[in-house]
């Protein structure tokens, strides 16, 4: 396989695209800790971080669920099942993607540094959750959630109220939507013993347990710019947010699931971007 082939295989396996999701909470945490532009450096040592362990912890779900993705439908095209990438070469990508992630976090400061095994580790211990428990949904959310909180502390090294409250916004938001995208593997995990909440209490509670982790999470969009005194703009684009999140759940129902990756994809990409760009526009236009 060549280099440019083989490059994009390992895009694939790792959703590089879903990349959009996790990115901008991560700017948002610098650019509300910085007040404003974070520097050059800091901007590109983040960036290489938080796609480092992005890339570790779809690669390593990956490699943990090969023997279930074989036996799912859904998932029988993915690299690792129809061999384009081996086993041994996965391996390889995770422990460079580990390494890469360790080195970027040691670059920006020591309080970076100390947390990046937690990072990993909360990665690596998400792709197991399915196997023991109905809240692997609210485990996947806090892992992204940690992405304003690392992008907070690359500026400023403290945890402080406001990277704690878009913490808990992410991981609202993304539990909200992984619980609609394993709405489409109910049946498969149902039957294979694997746990989820579409699979334990059936689909219809599942989209409602959704509505009500989106609802909490535009409350807590909110909440965190008042802890990080923001300005008007940026509460008129989270208000925004609030109603794109509802109207989400207006394209997914119980008997019709074709649209889940609209919902699942492009609303929630949407998202994440616009409301980093009410930050960036809130910082430097309301001030």
């Amino acid at each position: 396989m060549n280099t440019i082939k083989k490059f994009g295989v390992i895009c694939r396996m790792i959703k590089i695209e879903h990349s959009v999701f996790a990115l901008p909470f991560a700017y948002i945490g610098a650019f509300l800790a910085a007040k404003g532009w974070p520097g050059l450096y800091t901007m590109a040592v983040l960036t290489v971080a938080m796609v480092a362990v992005r890339s570790f912890a779809m690669a390593f779900n990956r490699y943990a669920d090969l023997n279930i993705d074989r036996k799912n439908p859904r998932t029988q095209g993915r690299p690792l099942v129809t061999g384009e990438l081996s086993v041994r070469f996965t391996v390889g990508f995770l422990i460079g993607a580990a390494v890469l992630f360790v080195v970027a976090c040691a670059l920006l400061n020591p309080l970076c540094l100390m947390l990046s095994p937690v990072a990993l580790g909360m990665s690596a211990f998400y792709s197991y959750c399915k196997r023991f428990t109905y809240w692997c949904h609210f485990v996947l959310g806090a892992v992204l959630g940690l992405a304003p909180v690392a992008g907070w502390i690359a500026v400023r090294p403290v945890v402080e109220l406001p990277s704690v409250l878009f913490f808990c916004g992410v991981t609202m938001w993304v539990a909200g939507f992984d619980l609609l995208y394993a709405c489409q593997d109910a049946a498969f995990d149902r039957t294979h013993g694997l746990y989820s909440i579409p699979a334990r209490l059936g689909i219809p509670a599942a989209l409602g347990i959704s509505t009500l982790s989106h609802m909490t999470a535009a409350a807590f969009f909110l909440l965190a710019g008042w802890a990080a005194g923001a300005g008007w703009l940026y509460f008129v684009v989270a208000g925004i947010i609030g109603l794109i999140l509802m109207g989400e759940h207006r394209l997914v129902k119980a008997d019709d699931m074709s649209r889940v990756d609209v919902a699942f994809f492009t609303m929630n990409g949407v998202i994440a971007v616009v409301l980093f760009l009410g930050v960036v526009l809130d910082l430097f236009l309301v001030g």
